[in-house]
């Protein structure tokens, strides 16, 4: 086997060399510079999302004190909405707060009558309709009382007529009133027992 000139072997040498560098930048140098790239593109977009997680961390305490203000004001607004816990038993709630606040006038029942329930955004109103009749003081009175009622109610509809041409005092008055249910019923307050008389 003939030896090699040592021209041949600097240019083989040099080739190897070459080749070596070759691989080297197309299989380490390169793929670390595209890394390096793309790691660079995203740094803004890491950064853009670092800041908006940080926003809301930093929101959390007034969130956390806007959704217990939610929370007790729906809770107190609950407290207004008929016991139920169907709606039957709701319309019995209604009439008997209405017959109460009649009650302390001098206005007589004459009728009541439950109404069709309604879906309205997620609670069911319940109306009742009840005639009364009595003076105007009388009738502005019970009016008066169901507007400043602890519980939610809303006058639907209301009539007044005079009872004759003789009677203008004394008026008939049909009003329909709504009150509001959830549909799975607000929890009813536990009734109190009543007091055992031991005897002695």
């Amino acid at each position: 086997m003939p030896l090699l000139k040592p021209r041949e072997r600097t240019m083989i040498g040099l080739a190897a060399a070459a080749a070596l560098a070759i691989g080297a930048y197309l299989y380490l140098v390169e793929p670390l510079v595209n890394r390096a790239r793309e790691a660079e593109s995203l740094v803004p977009v890491r950064e853009a999302a670092l800041e908006r997680r940080r926003l809301l961390v930093a929101q959390r305490p007034r969130l956390a004190e806007e959704l217990e203000t939610a929370t007790r004001l729906l809770e107190s607004e609950s407290a207004r909405l008929l016991s139920g816990p169907t709606a039957p038993l709701a319309a019995s709630e209604l009439q008997k707060l209405i017959k109460d606040m009649a009650t302390g006038t001098n206005v007589e029942v004459r009728s009541e009558r439950v109404l069709p329930v309604a879906e309205r955004d997620g609670i069911q109103e319940v109306p009742i309709e009840m005639t009364v009749t009595g003076s105007i003081r009388d009738t502005v009175a019970v009016l008066s009382r169901i507007e400043r009622a602890d519980r939610l109610l809303a006058l639907k509809d209301l009539k007044i007529r005079v009872l004759g041409p003789g009677q203008a005092r004394d008026v008939t008055t049909t009003l329909s009133v709504a009150g509001y249910l959830l549909p799975g019923g607000t929890p009813s307050k536990p009734k109190a027992k009543p007091a055992v008389k031991e005897d002695g």
